[in-house]
């Protein structure tokens, strides 16, 4: 017996520094104003996506697993402790701040959950956008500090121009920032927990600076330049321990293999077309998160479109 394919509704964040592509472009529902992050995969307690079609729909992704047991998550995913990864489109209209997540050890000692190793496929940009990727030299713990406290922190980062199509793999402890006119999809550990390290002195939405955490990103800080990450092939965006992420071109028609060992997580970021798995076919467009349990078995993608592939 196939277990069918799941689409899933996002929850969706207004930060500050967010915009309207992603309601605009990528058909997010929502009635707030801007749409910084939409959650396209996730069972975190900050926000959990929904089904929207077929028997489950309404149910929020972690109601499905446990109703249905942890054999569809499968056999990678469950030797976590928690659901293993966290997906989302990000809009950035204005520039994120410079921040730096955790490792495990120190996350799951100071925060309750995993730290934050990450990725990102460059969606979409501005024809002069760029990022903060890790130092442009290798410094030291008192001059992070003292650095953040005379705003000249961004003397020392790494500043990248971006393509649609680059990627970058963020270990962490890696220093970074998404800038202005950059729409990304990050697959991440599953995780929330952000240290800013600087925000430009900007106020929040309550007209108050926005916190920083100095003391624990001078904790987990990396101070040396990020080694130049080179994808491990064509298909292939990132191979870690975490997740494994793949991009996807379908012409005309595509069929992939799932087995039990792991889920699947497909995003579509432009074009059409659908998807078959036993006796269940769904339409794809643009913007859609599915979720297809794991078992063994394959399933047939027909039209063209271009899509992102993850799994553990």
């Amino acid at each position: 017996m196939n277990l069918s394919p799941l689409k899933l509704s996002p929850i969706i964040k207004d930060y500050i520094w967010g915009g309207r592509k992603l309601i605009n472009d990528f058909n997010k529902q929502t009635n707030l104003d801007r749409a910084a992050e939409s959650w396209e995969l996730s069972t975190h307690p900050d926000g959990s996506s929904i089904i929207t079609e077929g028997e489950f729909k309404g149910k929020s992704l972690p109601e499905y697993i446990k109703e249905n047991g942890l054999d569809v998550i499968g056999e990678n995913a469950k030797a976590f402790d928690f659901f293993p990864i966290l997906i989302k489109l990000i809009d950035a209209k204005e520039n994120l701040s410079i921040q730096v997540h955790p490792d495990d050890r120190y996350a799951l000692q100071n925060e309750g959950e995993y730290g934050k190793t990450e990725m990102w496929y460059v969606v979409d940009c501005d024809e002069d956008a760029y990022l903060y990727y890790g130092l442009n030299r290798t410094i030291t713990k008192d001059e992070f500090l003292r650095r953040i406290a005379d705003s000249t922190i961004l003397d020392i980062l790494n500043k990248v121009p971006v393509h649609k199509g680059d990627v970058f793999f963020i270990p962490a402890g890696t220093i970074h920032a998404i800038c202005g006119g950059i729409v990304i999809c990050e697959i991440q550990q599953n995780s929330n927990t952000t240290y800013r390290v600087y925000d430009y002195n900007r106020a929040g939405a309550d007209g108050r600076p926005r916190p920083l955490h100095v003391n624990k990103a001078a904790d987990v800080a990396t101070l040396s330049p990020s080694p130049k990450y080179v994808k491990p092939d064509e298909n292939t965006l990132a191979e870690c321990k975490y997740f494994t992420v793949k991009h996807f071109a379908c012409i005309n028609k595509l069929i992939l293999d799932t087995n039990e060992k792991c889920f699947q997580s497909l995003i579509i970021l432009g074009g059409n077309g659908s998807l078959t798995l036993g006796n269940t076919n769904m339409k794809l467009s643009k913007g859609d998160s599915i979720f297809i349990p794991a078992q063994k078995s394959c399933y047939t993608l027909e039209g063209n479109f271009e899509f992102i592939l993850s799994y553990v």
